[in-house]
């Protein structure tokens, strides 16, 4: 067996086709059989179940490719650092849920290009289900969660901390005035996975609300909108209305230190040390947090 064996193994795993496999691994079909079944020899068992529309992995092939992701991973990374060990390059391929996205990505991008020109820097915005299951099936090299998290094969280091308020058009009087406004109140979130729906229906359902009708946005504009137009309230991070919204014709109402702290983790596979790239990534990604944080205290 060799990491080409393993390639081929991977491309077969994807397009589910040995002459789709061959085509993107530049190579004839009979090549691609021929390393399969030496593989399949090798580990002494089937990798594939094969029939005339099709091939899936067996179960013993779904353990290969968790491996086969690992290894081929592992060698790409070490490639990287060997080769240009006196340059930092190569790239990342980072997660974080939306708000992270719009408070701290701009900044990040900037200062890490301007000091980093050769790496390529990728960032994906998804709700935190999507993000782990990225970051496990090595689609995501890292990403920016709600934590605390405890997911086997999974390593999270805490990044900061956020204060979460709730959301609601100026005018309203009080929290409690504005969820009695309709028999049933209304919420402005994003869809279901999102951490910050899950705080806003904790607390509903805390104070006994178990009807509500959420209007599902999918951005920060949107729910800053349809606040603003009294069509319902929401949560958010605190810095997040200060920094761009503070002048909207909205209201804040602090939460529990419990319900309205948000830990932030970066979470990675525990099965790999941090790359030299990493390690400078997230070096810098904590002092632009925390120069951020001296500065809405000052």
């Amino acid at each position: 067996m060799n990491t080409n064996d393993l390639r081929i193994f991977e491309a077969v795993a994807l397009h589910s086709s040995f002459t789709r496999a061959a085509e993107a691994m530049f190579t004839v079909q009979s090549n691609v059989t021929a390393r399969i079944r030496s593989l399949e020899e090798e580990f002494g068992t089937s990798l594939f179940e094969r029939n005339a529309k099709k091939v899936a992995l067996t179960p013993a092939g779904e353990v290969l490719m968790q491996y086969a992701k690992e290894i081929t991973h592992l060698l790409d990374e070490a490639k990287r650092e060997v080769k240009n060990i006196d340059v930092l390059t190569g790239s990342l391929k980072i997660g974080c849920i939306e708000t992270t996205m719009a408070l701290r990505v701009p900044t990040i991008l900037h200062d890490f290009g301007a000091a980093y020109p050769h790496v390529e820097l990728e960032f994906k915005s998804a709700m935190r289900p999507e993000l782990v299951q990225d970051v496990h099936d090595y689609k995501l090299d890292a990403a920016f969660v709600s934590g605390p998290i405890s997911i086997s094969g999974l390593t999270q280091e805490i990044i900061h901390e956020e204060q979460l308020v709730i959301l609601a058009h100026r005018k309203a009087a009080s929290l409690s005035s504005e969820l009695s406004r309709h028999a049933i109140p209304k919420i402005v979130v994003f869809d279901q996975g999102c951490v910050f729906r899950e705080r806003l229906e904790s607390l509903l359902s805390a104070k006994g609300i178990v009807q509500y009708k959420p209007i599902v946005v999918n951005s920060i504009e949107g729910i800053i909108n349809f606040v603003e137009a009294g069509l319902g309230i929401s949560i958010l991070p605190e810095q997040i209305v200060s920094s761009y919204y503070a002048a909207r014709e909205i209201k804040t109402f602090p939460l529990s230190k419990s319900l309205g702290t948000m830990t932030t983790v970066l979470i990675s596979r525990s099965n790999r040390r941090p790359s030299k790239l990493m390690q400078v990534f997230i070096d810098m990604y904590k002092n632009q947090s925390k120069h951020s944080n001296v500065e809405q205290s000052i």
